[in-house]
């Protein structure tokens, strides 16, 4: 089951004069208020307040910045921004190269690098931080496309996947293995291996996936990386290919994402993999989602993300879980509102495990892209402990412009799974950090008992304030102080029970 919503956030405006294109971005799970994010080819930005506001930088190293930013962070809270290589010194993409900050992303040290080799380019990077509690925990781990020769005919040249890992912070790196087996061209298309996206399981399991000659393939490791299982297997087709047209997109792509669920929920373990393809059409991209309850020996058949049957584009997406809650979030561009190349952003949403998506329009402005005006590869979407963080970007008379939406913590998951029944709702989101407190305000017709309740995005109670207690009619209010009540960072909601109903109030503490 599929459902679809109109859902437009507080849009901020992160970037409007870079020309920013090819988002990533990384949430700090030691300190929920920190992000970092990049974008092509340059630009860096950090917020201390949850994305709310943003500062800008322009990111510099001794070994060269050629963009593809992507970013992670490790549980210490240290971010780490991978990017391609241009150094004065050497060759264009000689390597792999990752800056770290340990300042939420204000800062960042030259860089430690990965892969170098001066005869090949190196392309297209996906990056994991290990966050199981195995012996492989903080681990970083790094895969890529490395071709012969960027864009040769050559028949004789090869594009493979690469793979290294660091287990000191980003300090060094492991000397590359190669993961393909089959190799493709070097053309940057439906022929090229490309898109190698890691993940990781609970016990430490290391996956890997991407797209090329053969579909989707996969890999996985159960030692780290160090050695890694002999074929890759296939996994589905890419019907159509990768390198497909979209309308007004200059190019554009259906490369996989791939993430694990590290919760302790129901689907723990489970492996999920997204990716688009022009199987119903040209005129038709959508969003398909596979996945493995068994660590990759079975997969499931694909099913649509997107829930339209307006037969019209879905496209250039991105797969992200919330580590803590299981939950998977989808980000993709939409036209399924709207004739020719008019487009929203729509972000689904699966509590469990992804056999039912909800689909919400998250952009507050349609936008009209052209494809004079490039658009880059790829989007993002972030998510940690109901923390959720979409990125992308949107044409504004030829100027491209960088946005988030703020989802009102809990705002999603309480409007679709609250239990039914009489309740009424306070669409107000409290915020306050560990040290401060926050108020709760609510009415009662006449006296009588109630339960007054703090409880997680599951309904689960965290903190009980009032049970069962007799209230006099009237106005109330309640001063919650989350640090005496021990509530940890992450996304709540006041729940009170009258004979009247329910009523929630979202309730981030950060």
């Amino acid at each position: 089951m599929l459902v679809s919503t109109s859902f437009a956030q507080q849009n901020i405006c992160i970037d409007s004069t870079n020309a920013p294109e090819e988002l990533s971005l990384a949430l700090n799970p030691a300190a929920l208020n920190k992000i970092a994010a990049g974008s092509n080819i340059t630009n860096f930005y950090n917020s201390a307040d949850t994305g709310r506001t943003w500062n800008h930088g322009t990111i510099k190293s001794p070994y060269g910045v050629y963009g593809d930013p992507t970013l992670t962070c490790d549980t210490a809270g240290n971010f780490y921004f991978i990017h391609l290589s241009s150094p004065t010194d050497g060759s264009w993409l000689d390597r792999m190269v990752c800056q770290k900050s340990t300042d939420g992303g204000i800062s960042w040290s030259d860089g430690s690098y990965a892969g170098l080799n001066h005869t090949k380019n190196e392309d297209k990077p996906g990056v994991v931080v290990d966050f199981s509690h195995s012996q492989y925990r903080n681990h970083i781990y790094l895969s890529w496309t490395q071709f012969d020769k960027y864009e040769s005919h050559i028949p004789t040249d090869s594009s493979h996947i690469l793979f290294s890992r660091s287990e000191d912070a980003g300090i060094s790196w492991s000397d590359p293995i190669r993961l393909d087996n089959k190799g493709g061209d070097c053309l940057d298309g439906d022929f090229t291996d490309e898109g190698a996206i890691p993940c990781v399981g609970p016990e430490g399991e290391l996956y890997d996936t991407w797209g090329g000659p053969n579909g989707l393939v996969f890999k996985k490791s159960l030692d780290g990386g160090k050695t890694w299982s002999a074929n890759e297997k296939k996994i589905a087709s890419i019907i159509g290919g990768w390198d497909y047209d979209v309308t007004g997109i200059d190019r554009c792509n259906g490369l996989p994402m791939m993430c694990c669920d590290l919760s302790n929920g129901p689907y723990r373990g489970t492996i999920y993999v997204s990716w688009s393809d022009q199987r119903n059409g040209s005129s038709n991209t959508d969003i398909w989602l596979i996945r493995s309850a068994d660590k990759g020996e079975t997969w499931t058949k694909p099913m649509k993300i997107n829930d339209d049957n307006s037969r019209r584009q879905q496209f250039m997406t991105w797969l992200s879980i919330d580590p803590v809650t299981g939950y998977l979030y989808s980000l993709f561009y939409d036209r399924r509102e709207h004739s020719g190349d008019t487009t929203d952003v729509y972000l689904a949403v699966s509590k469990d495990g992804g056999n039912n998506f909800h689909n919400f329009r998250i952009n507050d402005r349609s936008f009209v892209p052209t494809a004079n005006d490039f658009f880059g590869d790829y989007v993002d979407v972030a998510a940690y402990n109901n923390i959720v963080r979409p990125m992308w970007m949107q044409l504004n008379k030829h100027r491209l412009k960088m946005y988030t939406a703020i989802i009102n913590p809990g705002d999603l998951d309480w409007m679709l799974y609250t239990p039914p029944g009489p309740r009424t709702e306070n669409s107000n989101c409290e915020t306050a950090r560990e040290n401060e407190s926050v108020w709760f305000t609510f009415e009662l017709e006449r006296p009588e008992r109630i339960n007054l309740s703090v409880v997680d995005a599951q309904g689960k109670m965290v903190y009980s304030i009032y049970n069962n207690k007799l209230i006099k009619f009237g106005k109330h209010e309640y001063l919650l102080d989350a640090k005496s009540a021990h509530i940890s960072p992450g996304a709540y909601a006041y729940k009170l029970e009258t004979s009247a109903g329910e009523m929630y109030q979202t309730l981030l503490v950060y």
